[in-house]
């Protein structure tokens, strides 16, 4: 081959190259829908942090006043020893 040959072969690769380098690329990523689609999840991760933590201040705020149903249960029912039950501690 001649050096036109290898001048012309070149060129055409070049141009085949360039051609595929095309701004209007359907598979491009458009910067502005990721931004758009981060936003989304971020504000959906938001809403669901904030959920799971009312949902956690109303278990507690549940158990709390079980608790102190129970509390107050126990200390109705409970009745005070009389001398002699504290003083019969020998076998113990």
């Amino acid at each position: 081959m001649t050096k036109l040959s290898f001048a012309i072969a070149g060129a055409a690769a070049l141009t085949f190259a360039l051609a595929g380098c095309n701004s209007s690329n359907s598979d491009a990523l458009n910067t502005a829908q990721v931004n758009a689609a981060n936003n989304d999840l971020n504000a959906m991760a938001s809403n669901a942090a904030g959920d799971a933590a009312n949902a956690e201040a109303v278990a507690l705020g549940t158990q709390q006043q079980q608790l102190e149903q129970e509390n107050a249960a126990a200390t109705n029912s409970a009745s005070n020893p009389t001398d002699a039950d504290e003083q019969n501690v020998a076998g113990m």
